[in-house]
Formats: C-alpha cells, sequence, structure tokens
C-alpha cells in the first residue's frame, strides 16, 4: 500500500471528573487544557458538559441557571488560551440560546483564538437518568465540518455517536477527524449483566464510523460515579475509556476507566488518504438509492 506523505497531528483527549462547581470544573480543564499543549496536544477536546455534574440525571428547572451564552465566560477563556498556545480546542457547552432555548452545544475555537462556529446536539436522548429532552432543543445548525490551522475536523456529541448518518453527513463535507465529547456510563444495577455488553457496542459503532468513512474517530468520555443531591438512586457509573480509533477502525490509544487522564495521540493525516484510496468506500456509495434515508421507515 502506497503511502503519502506524513502530515502527524496531535489530540490532546481530557477526561476527568466533574464536581458541583462550574467555576471549579472550567478552572481545572483549562489547566488539563495547558498540561496537554505542553504534552504537545495541537487539537484539544474536553468531555461533554464539563462544567458541572451530569445534570440530566432528573428534570428539575433549577439547572437551567448553568447554562451560559455563547460566546460568553467560557468560549472568552478558551479563546484566549487556544491564541496563547496555538492550539485548536473544542469546547463542550450548556448554551442559553434565549429564553426557553437551549441547546447541548460544542464550540470549535482554531489556534489564532477565533471562534470557528458552533455544533449542536442533533439527536437528543430520553432514557432513565439521561432526561436530555427536557433540556435541550435539537439542533438545527446540521452537520458541519471546519478547516482549522491543523486538520479539518467535524463534531458530534454522545448520543450522536449511534448513528451513522451523523458521521457520514460530517465527512461529506471533508472532516479527517471526528470528535465526539460524550458523558456515557453504567446504570450500578446493569453494571453486571450488561455492562460489558453496552460499553464494547458504543466503542464497536465509533470504530465502525472510522472504518466506513476512513476516517479517525476521538471520543472524550468523563469518569467518576455522579449521584445528585436530590435525585438519589444508584446514579451514573461513568465508564471514561476514552480512546481515538485509526482509519481502519484500530484502537491507537485508550484510557483508563476510572481516572483522570489526558490521553495524546499522534494521527497522520496523510493515512486519511491513503485508506480511502485502497478502501474506496465513499466513492462507490450508490447515492441515487438512499432517498428511503429521509424517511422514519419504509412500508
Amino acid at each position: 500500500m502506497k503511502r503519502a506523505a506524513s502530515q502527524v497531528v496531535t489530540l490532546g483527549l481530557l477526561q476527568t471528573a466533574s464536581t458541583a462547581s462550574p467555576e471549579a470544573n472550567l478552572k481545572h480543564t483549562l489547566a488539563l487544557a495547558g498540561r496537554a499543549e505542553r504534552a504537545g496536544a495541537q487539537i484539544i477536546c474536553t468531555q461533554e458538559l464539563f462544567r458541572s455534574r451530569y445534570f440530566c440525571q432528573s428534570e428539575d428547572h433549577r439547572n437551567f441557571a448553568l447554562a451560559e451564552k455563547i460566546p460568553g465566560p467560557s468560549t472568552d477563556a478558551f479563546r484566549q488560551l487556544a491564541r496563547k498556545h496555538r492550539v485548536v480546542i473544542i469546547a463542550s457547552l450548556f448554551e442559553k440560546r434565549a429564553a426557553g432555548v437551549y441547546h447541548n452545544t460544542a464550540v470549535v475555537i482554531d489556534a489564532n483564538g477565533s471562534l470557528l462556529g458552533a455544533y449542536r446536539k442533533m439527536h437528543i436522548p430520553d432514557d432513565p437518568l439521561y432526561y436530555e429532552k427536557f433540556y435541550f432543543t435539537p439542533g438545527d445548525l446540521g452537520f458541519k465540518a471546519w478547516q482549522t490551522k491543523y486538520a479539518k475536523i467535524g463534531v458530534l456529541i454522545c448520543w450522536d455517536q449511534w448513528y451513522p448518518e451523523a458521521a457520514r453527513l460530517t465527512v461529506m463535507q471533508g472532516a479527517e477527524i471526528l470528535f465526539y465529547p460524550t458523558a456515557i456510563g453504567w446504570h450500578p444495577a446493569e453494571k453486571k449483566n450488561h455492562g460489558l455488553n453496552q460499553h464494547g457496542a458504543w466503542e464497536t459503532i465509533q470504530r465502525a464510523h472510522a472504518v466506513a468513512n476512513g476516517c479517525y474517530v476521538a471520543a472524550t468520555n468523563r469518569i467518576g460515579h455522579e449521584i445528585l443531591d436530590g435525585v438519589g438512586g444508584d446514579g451514573i457509573q461513568f465508564w471514561g475509556q476514552s480512546f481515538v480509533a485509526g482509519t481502519s477502525g484500530e484502537i491507537l490509544a485508550k484510557a483508563g476507566a476510572d481516572e483522570e487522564e489526558i490521553l495524546i495521540v499522534p494521527v497522520d493525516l496523510a493515512t486519511v488518504d491513503t485508506t480511502r484510496t485502497h478502501w474506496p468506500f465513499l466513492r462507490d456509495r450508490r447515492i441515487d438509492a438512499y432517498g428511503n434515508l429521509t424517511r422514519r421507515l419504509v412500508d
């Protein structure tokens, strides 16, 4: 297999636990981003909703106070860090767009500190302890890719991970790397019987996105066992295990299940071209036959 000239870019995934203090979480995540940059990271990605504990375990109107405007305090802080250290940053935030309209949003900041844009989570779950439909309006910006200083990237968020259409439509815009800020874990009572399969399915489908699209996939998950005040029960045990998959779906690096970790992973963008040339799935798509994908079901 003939390979193109190397174009190595280094990714930094910030896997940590969140506390009840948004200010402390922001400060800590900025510090982790600084450590990632010193370790060589050029594109840095936070976990989903890093500024707080995962509040969607209940439907509580008080949690809307956690949201912020974009641009706002968090984007301002990350823009300053990006400009100072010449790094690209993907930061996952709870966006207050207007009174009564909130989004689960990721901002993309280029290495010169400019805010390239935002992605609003398109697929919104509603499962036990994941009551996101109460909080988040479905995204209306569509699937997007951005040319940053170091690579053309796409960003999707957590529940989007399960949808091959989301990955495909983002890659069709030229994304070489798909980033997935994430907050996913086990219901402790289910872990013994279902935990292995649940985690395996989560990792497998994202590796499949890498294979089907000939791109890199980087998933940043949180850690910690979060039992929220006023909610109780067993809470959620977040399973960590942030990872980067290569263009053939191979695991290039993976973090542990319960430790804070900055995952530093070099990837070679030339491999995207090589993989797509030798496994030309994008070339061989039958775009004339896919019209029914815009329907819920085919009768």
